[in-house]
């Protein structure tokens, strides 16, 4: 028997220490890019996102929406494997096939249909233009395009057909589909357009480019794209089907993958490794985990796994300690493998970045697991909240809320992550079935908690990640000094309460 006899602390048990911060530390200089894949020393990572964020491989987080969302942040979405090969792989292919600015159209309609299945599909997809095509698929022959302008619902009957009110293909601006951006911007722009078709040789749409979207590309420089200006997308694999989900995911262009499991120190992983690098060499890179100290670290490094991913039962909706009696507290974990990368990479020239997952409640806790040695912090519970998850928005008692379960639960129906190996399913549930508050678009909210991650790393005298590793003090705190650290001895104002003078 082995036996830790320090204490397993969690975020919330530590605070920073406040470091010199000199004139030139300023939250607009703080740049938040880091490694996601390993590299060898004087090298540089082969894939690196802008913020240090990644969502959570699950079903009520990261889908094809979410990883668009995320992408364009900066960070980047592990699309959930606890579903078909096929329908994952489509996932992956949808964001691949969305290039910054290009548009491929997923609201699409016949010119037989009517006015009531334009607002079905509006409600459906929230998009206001609609393709026209000859058999309302994308495949289909250009005949138009439909957009608000186009018709009046007061002034209209609801099963006027399409073909009536939509723009006519021969009364539209448009473009061949090998058009740059730039010049596709220019034709927008000279033309007053809000949208311009970018079609083939046999007048299938390829693409729309929107004159909103210039905006947004200016106002989004950090978005995560490659060398083909696609956003960039991972993908979650298991230990049972990766021989046949590995080349789907693959063919559909995911840049990285993630083993997907609730312990990573196992025979089974190593095996799913081994058989990318045979097949694949380093060309297919792959994230692995989830461990908790040096020995797990050790393990999946020398299997060959591009990062690891920290953490076991800290997650909101994960009940594998309470079940199993196992894990560990996110911020001791994070600490000793964060010491294990760095005594490796000084034994062995690579550097392997390691993931936060887990135990995060709070925006400051995504500083303390930076400081504390993470290079990027996986999160679900953080971005299944909102408008770009793909779950439903649900009123309980007047409040908003969005559904939330684990991938552990019968709902996800994921045995082949807890499976150790066996025939057996799953027989009990490591996650629950939940719900959180309702928050609104990413965008918002991503950008308010980097906000405070800058704002505390200039605290510390940091501009970058790696420094705040180096620089950042960081102190237990007793339970008196967290109520200290909030509002006390006060009593709180309503805020809706009218002013008394």
């Amino acid at each position: 028997m082995a036996l830790f006899l320090e204490q397993s602390h969690t975020f919330g048990e530590y605070l920073l220490v406040p470091g010199y911060s000199s004139a030139d530390c300023v939250p607009s200089r703080v740049s938040l890019k880091t490694p996601l894949v390993k590299y060898n020393k004087g090298g540089e990572s082969e894939i690196k996102i802008n913020i240090p964020l990644v969502s959570a491989i699950m079903q009520s987080v990261s889908d094809d929406k979410m990883a668009t969302a995320l992408a364009r942040e900066g960070g980047m979405s592990f699309i959930y494997c606890s579903q078909p090969v096929e329908s994952q792989a489509n996932m992956v292919a949808k964001v691949k096939s969305y290039k910054a600015g290009f548009v491929v159209s997923n609201s699409n309609i016949s010119p037989d249909k009517t006015l009531a299945d334009i607002l079905a599909l509006k409600e459906k997809t929230g998009h206001s233009t609609v393709a026209v095509t000859s058999d309302g698929t994308l495949s289909g022959k250009l005949a138009g395009i439909v957009t608000g302008r186009d018709y009046r619902v007061s002034r209209m009957a609801l099963d006027t057909k399409v073909s009536e009110f939509m723009t006519k293909f021969e009364n539209l601006i448009y473009a061949g589909e090998n058009t740059t951006l730039r010049e596709a911007n220019d034709i927008i722009w000279k033309n007053k357009l809000n949208c311009l078709p970018l079609i083939d040789g046999e007048q299938r749409l390829k693409y729309f480019v929107f004159r909103k979207d210039y905006d947004s590309d200016k106002e989004n420089e950090n978005q995560l794209i490659d060398d083909s200006k696609r956003f960039m997308v991972g993908a979650g694999i298991n230990t049972r089907d990766y021989e046949e989900r590995v080349p789907a995911l693959v063919e559909a262009g995911a840049d990285v993958l993630c083993i997907d499991s609730s312990d990573g120190f196992t025979e089974w992983q190593k095996r799913a490794i081994l058989y990318i690098r045979e097949k694949y060499g380093e060309k297919v890179k792959i994230g692995a985990g989830n461990v908790v100290d040096k020995d797990g670290f050790l393990f999946l490094a020398e299997a060959g796994a591009d990062f690891i991913k920290v953490g076991i039962g800290g997650g909101a909706i994960c009940i594998t300690r309470e079940q199993k009696g196992i894990g560990r507290g996110q911020a001791t974990a994070i600490i000793e493998v964060a010491a294990a990368r760095d005594e490796y990479f000084e034994k062995t020239g690579v550097y392997i970045p390691i993931c936060s997952d887990g135990g995060v409640a709070q925006d400051y806790h995504m500083t303390l697991a930076l400081a504390m040695g993470a290079d990027f912090i996986m999160l679900g519970r953080y971005f299944s909240r909102f408008d770009e998850s793909p779950t439903n928005i649900i009123n309980i008692n007047g409040s908003y809320m969005k559904e939330y379960w684990g991938e552990g639960t019968n709902r996800a129906q994921n045995w082949q992550r807890y499976d150790s190996g066996g025939s057996g399913g799953l027989t009990f549930e490591e996650g629950v079935d939940a719900y959180v508050p309702y928050a609104g678009r990413l965008k918002d909210n991503v950008e308010t908690s980097l906000s405070k991650v800058r704002s505390t790393m200039c605290n510390c005298g940091a501009l970058s990640i790696p420094e705040l590793h180096q620089k950042a003090k960081i102190t237990l705190v007793s339970s008196t000094s967290i109520v200290e650290g909030g509002a006390h001895d006060v009593m709180l104002k309503d805020r809706n309460q009218d002013r008394l003078f």
